[in-house]
């Protein structure tokens, strides 16, 4: 799909790069395949934005999500929650850990505001704006409310979790919104990438190449 036209003024527009961080990339504890080949063309996106917001998963050691604290259990498995069906990963992004850090590449020193989600030991967090429990929010809404941002894109890891959730979110909070697919990896989990896209292309999300970002950009 291509971008709205007209395209944006810059200070109405924010880019969100989602979750770049050394666990998510090869050789970290939840490596989404080929996940730090997207680090240069998200710099080079993020050259055209002066707003911009990072992302990071930030969670406990015990949290809820980590196979290993449920006996019996598995990366890959469902548990209940008190808010729902919650997937058990390995352990990952802890806080103050090497594998929670953004990647050493990734090179965007005028982003405005890092948002730190999964903080809370019982709660999940994909999206960037609204926790697992689809009550406790991050307060990405509200900043960018308070500084007139009405279009937000999209680039990160992982396209049909974190990347996804935070779309899709970032439309039902009102905001015009384009993932750019190419500044995106994921894991694809039991075809979940294909359901990842069908569901925000349901939701209004703009589904775009990098290249006609750049172009609009010029």
């Amino acid at each position: 799909m291509s971008l709205p036209e007209p395209f944006a003024p810059d200070r109405h527009r924010a880019l969100i790069v989602v979750d770049v961080q050394n666990c998510f990339v090869t050789g970290g504890s939840l490596a989404v395949p080929g996940g730090e080949t997207i680090i240069p063309r998200v710099n080079q996106l993020a050259r055209g934005f002066s707003n911009v917001v990072l992302t990071q998963d930030w969670h406990p050691h015990n949290h809820l999500s980590f196979a290993e604290y449920h006996p019996g259990k598995q990366p890959g498995d469902i548990i209940e929650t008190r808010y729902g069906p919650q997937h058990l990963w390995p352990v990952h992004a802890v806080w103050e850990s090497e594998g929670a850090k953004l990647h050493s590449q990734l090179d965007i020193p005028h982003a405005r505001l890092i948002i730190r989600k999964g903080c809370h030991q019982d709660i999940d967090s994909y999206s960037a704006f609204t926790e697992a429990d689809r009550q406790t929010t991050t307060g990405l809404a509200a900043w960018l409310q308070a500084r007139e941002i009405s279009t937000v894109y999209i680039a990160g890891l992982a396209t049909d979790f974190c990347v996804a959730m935070t779309a899709i979110d970032a439309r039902l909070a009102g905001f015009t919104t384009t993932v750019i697919e190419d500044a995106c990896k994921g894991i694809d989990f039991h075809g979940s990438l294909a359901a990842a896209r069908a569901d925000m292309l349901d939701h209004g999300v703009i589904l775009a190449d990098s290249s006609e970002l750049l172009a609009a950009t010029v």
